[in-house]
């Protein structure tokens, strides 16, 4: 009897727990009670900044950037504001501050899928924000292009370029202040062609550390570049070889320092560059050994990325030989009208290069001394370069330079 009474309890108890459980959800699903509650961390927005700006004035610090909103609304209401958590804030309008601290009213801005006739706000923590509204203050920042990554093998970065080539910034003066470098960063990894597109601007400090939460302004927030990727390639330098004073281009030893330059350019200006030629030499200038210096020219397309803007080219001749010649056989020519030229130099001494037996041929009646006179336009004694020529065989020929000394009269 006892253990049917015990039975009976517990199945009374139990029947009584899920009555009560039922009757709690009719009453929340039917009745939707009044429920008050609090949110916390809500954001502050800020509006009319552009007529402050128009004032030359903007605002240098809030009293608090997150407030507490106490809310009185039904349970419904309740759910739908925690499920749109993140859309709910409070907006302050400083249109209307002056310079210095301005009180300002909190208007809380609500999802807009919560019907706000069913709601009330009870209270805010705090109640109001105080807007400290300083002076604006400008300053023009050169905008920079900073690459966080590599170029592929073989390339390399040209010089970019970048426009808004500079900014304003504007704001507080201890925040603009702060403000060192605004750069253009790109991020990538194994460029290897041309980038061009807008970047975003960052700040940066003195220091190079990116400042963030800073209360400045920018006319650009992004920076359009375009960063020429190029191909780096080593190239020799050459020399033209002129025959002359009875030497070929075998008979010549050359050296070249440097050797090779590296050269960056678009890939279709490198692909057919296979060295790049100095000029030439004339062997009839080179007695013995010789050392002459090129300017190194590129095509305007080209970089030369060693940067050495000349060459030294040494020449030696070998394998030949030398006659020197007494020449007395000196002819001035294109003497200019109304003039009379007598040469004061009346034997010249000339130097013959070539093979030995072609040497002991040759006679000094077969070299001649033309003295061109043609740019001589005042009187007395002038030393005028005189050019050599020799009647034989083209395997020898008249090295140096030569000068003769003419008096001119009238």
């Amino acid at each position: 009897m006892k253990e049917r009474l015990l039975e009976s309890r517990w199945v009374y108890l139990l029947a009584s727990i899920l009555l009560a459980v039922l009757f709690w959800f009719y009453v929340q699903t039917t009745t939707d009670p009044e429920v008050t509650s609090w949110y916390g961390n809500v954001p502050v927005n800020v509006v009319g900044t552009q007529v402050l700006t128009s004032q030359g004035l903007t605002v240098s610090s809030l009293s608090a950037e997150q407030v507490r909103l106490n809310v009185s609304a039904p349970n419904s209401i309740h759910r739908e504001l925690q499920n749109h958590r993140s859309s709910i804030s409070v907006t302050v309008d400083v249109s209307r501050c002056t310079e210095g601290e301005n009180q300002l009213t909190i208007t809380p801005s609500w999802p807009s899928t919560v019907n706000t006739d069913r709601l009330s706000l009870e209270s805010r923590e705090p109640s109001m924000i105080t807007a400290t509204v300083e002076k604006l203050y400008t300053r023009t920042v050169d905008v920079s292009f900073r690459l966080q990554g590599r170029v592929a093998s073989g390339y390399q970065v040209g010089t970019p370029a970048i426009n808004p080539s500079s900014v304003t910034v504007s704001g507080p003066v201890e925040e603009v202040s702060q403000v060192s470098e605004v750069v253009a960063i790109l991020s990538d990894e194994n460029l290897s062609g041309q980038f061009s597109g807008d970047l975003p601007l960052t700040l940066l400090d003195s220091e190079g550390n990116v400042l963030t939460d800073l209360e400045v302004t920018l006319d650009s927030q992004t920076a359009y570049v375009v960063l020429p990727i190029v191909v780096v390639r080593e190239v020799n330098l050459s020399v033209a070889l002129q025959p002359g004073g009875g030497a070929v281009a075998s008979n010549a030893d050359v050296s070249i320092e440097p050797s090779s330059i590296m050269v960056s350019g678009p890939e279709e200006a490198l692909e057919g560059l296979t060295e790049i030629s100095l000029g030439s030499v004339d062997l009839a200038r080179v007695v013995g050994s010789n050392t002459f210096t090129f300017p190194i020219n590129l095509d305007p397309s080209l970089e030369n990325v060693t940067g050495n803007s000349t060459a030294s080219v040494e020449v030696s001749i070998r394998g030949l030989s030398t006659r020197t010649f007494e020449v007395s056989n000196i002819v001035p020519i294109y003497v200019p009208e109304g003039f009379t030229a007598t040469p004061i130099t009346q034997v010249k001494t000339v130097t013959v290069r070539g093979a030995r037996d072609a040497l002991e041929a040759i006679d000094a009646s077969q070299i001649r001394i033309d003295v061109d006179l043609s740019r001589v336009t005042v009187e007395g004694i002038s030393s005028v370069p005189a050019t050599v020529y020799l009647d034989a065989s083209d395997t020898v020929g008249v090295i140096g330079e030569y000068y003769v000394s003419v008096s001119l009269s009238r």
